[in-house]
């Protein structure tokens, strides 16, 4: 049912100025490759393990192409070249040999030897795909069995100890206490490294450090609880920053069920180079479509260095924005948890009016979509009695805005990292808002040509100025201008750069091959 009489051909027309903005940055991503990307390639081919010093093997294997060959060849014929010419058939043996520089790599000249070792590069990647399928099917029939979370939206909550052996029983009880989704949060600048550590750890700092080790931990744990409670607990992470691609690999390879994974998020907030991130999100994203894997969006964190009335067509233009990405690389609507906040000062008139408008205004413009609801944070202030009381106000307009994945928000916020007491409290809050409002959605209907209608009009009049302004310049160029969260990131700066190549003629990826015919 449709309660803010949206103009039919206003949204069609921001569909079609998104994808006139996005389309140049989606033909970026289509000519250059990144380091990110081409490791990704390599962790589907199997390499495994680090060095003693802890490096992956996969990236001194990249590394080591990158220095006899550059990038703009792809990996995958220089590697598998070289594993016939050295006559192995295990990849990281030949990342092993290559780091002691025992290998060369090049680009055959003869056309018979390219297509030998494209071919041996499809048969490797393509086991890894079929482990990303199987992992697919095996969560589709786990939920069959144990059966679903019973209601939306789904109970989002976060866990982040720094240590995989207590983010797990803790996680465990949260699914007990109600949970529907896990989200553990990566330790501070891991988003920064360049490199995925390996292995079980236990030395994270305000998070908990994403490796494929500690997916596989947390995933199996979650297993236990969902037979334990009946029903499936999703478990979520991060696809960001300057490893996404290989994250999003090592998701779908142990069974995550959303990942964290904006196109602009690590840009604004980490300073990551522009074209870095759009290349290594598309990749990223054809694996969560492959994959089954639900991605969160970040718009929420524009309203925390913005004002969130002022700037909350920025997040409308950015949810379009990332829709059209997400459909460019095979992401299904259902897969599209777009992201948005309650982040409104309320000490503003009028101020939950405001958040009902804005909440409802991306329910309405993407209704098949699970919109990620994220809970107040900017204004918090360390009273935890009004903190309770505004997550309450946030739970309600979740209720009656009919999200579908609502973040626990914490009372504790800005005071201390939260103790399982502050989830439990939050965790009652949800509860007793969800139960008590039931499918009050549905009742909910503000008044024709009112407050909330009016301001969502506004908002969705000046997202599509926006957005053809943008189409007038650039995303790129209004990324510069500092167009979201105030952030200026020009398009020839930030961390990762020089992990960016440009296609030669002849470049070669078997995994985006394999991920783009079967759309």
């Amino acid at each position: 049912m449709e309660k803010l009489g949206l103009d039919p051909v206003v949204v069609a027309r921001a569909r079609e100025l998104a994808a006139l903005a996005g389309r140049p940055v989606v033909e970026l991503a289509r000519s250059h490759t990144t380091v990110s990307v081409e490791r990704a390639v390599l962790r589907l081919a199997g390499v495994r393990g680090a060095d003693s010093d802890g490096i992956p093997w996969v990236n001194r294997l990249v590394d080591a192409v990158r220095s006899d060959v550059g990038l703009g060849f792809g990996v995958s014929v220089p590697v598998f070249d070289a594993l016939a010419r050295e006559g192995l058939d295990d990849v990281t043996v030949l990342a092993q040999k290559a780091a002691s520089g025992a290998v060369r790599f090049g680009v055959p000249e003869k056309k018979v030897a390219v297509n030998a070792a494209r071919r041996a590069a499809t048969r490797a990647t393509r086991a890894g795909l079929k482990v990303v399928d199987a992992r697919r099917v095996e969560r589709e029939r786990l939920i069959r069995r144990w059966g679903d979370a019973p209601r939306r939206p789904w109970i989002y909550l976060i866990v982040a100890t720094g240590d995989i052996y207590e983010d797990i029983p803790q996680a465990q009880a949260a699914a007990r206490a109600g949970a529907d989704v896990i989200a553990v949060i990566r330790s501070t600048g891991q988003s920064l490294l360049d490199y995925v550590p390996e292995g079980a750890t236990r030395e994270g700092f305000a998070g908990t450090y994403a490796t494929q080790e500690n997916f596989r931990l947390m995933r199996a744990a979650l297993d236990v609880t969902s037979k334990e409670l009946g029903r499936y607990v999703r478990l979520t992470n991060y696809a960001s920053g300057l490893c996404m691609p290989e994250m999003a690999v090592m998701a779908g390879m142990e069974r995550l069920d959303m990942m964290l994974n904006d196109s602009m998020y690590g840009i604004l907030f980490r300073d990551i180079n522009p074209v870095r991130t759009f290349v290594d999100q598309r990749f990223s994203r054809q694996v969560h479509a492959r994959a089954g894997i639900i991605i969160n969006t970040g718009e929420d964190n524009y309203l925390t260095t913005a004002d969130a009335v002022e700037a909350a067509h920025t997040v409308t233009v950015s949810q379009l924005l990332n829709e059209y990405f997400a459909h460019e690389a095979g992401l299904a609507n259902w897969q599209l948890g777009l992201g948005h906040a309650f982040e409104i000062n309320p000490e503003v008139p009028e101020s939950l009016r405001l958040e009902l408008a804005h909440a409802l205004l991306a329910r309405e413009l993407f209704p098949e979509a699970p919109l990620k609801w994220m809970p107040p944070t900017k204004h918090m202030t360390g009273d935890v009695f009004r903190g309770n009381l505004l997550d309450g106000f946030f739970n309600l307009v979740g209720a009656l805005t009919g999200q579908g994945i609502l973040l626990v928000g914490m009372m504790t916020e800005a005071v201390v990292t939260p103790w399982l007491s502050d989830r439990d409290v939050a965790l009652q809050n949800v509860r007793y808002v969800l139960d008590g409002a039931g499918s009050l959605h549905e009742d909910f209907v503000p008044a024709p040509g009112g407050f909330i209608q009016r301001r969502a009009h506004e908002v969705l009049g000046e997202a599509v100025g926006l957005l053809g302004r943008i189409v007038d310049d650039s995303l790129l160029d209004a990324i510069a201008d500092g167009t979201f969260g105030i952030m200026k990131r020009p398009a020839d700066r930030g961390k990762g750069r020089d992990g960016v190549a440009r296609h030669e003629d002849g470049y070669f990826n078997p995994v985006t091959v394999a991920l783009e015919e079967v759309r």
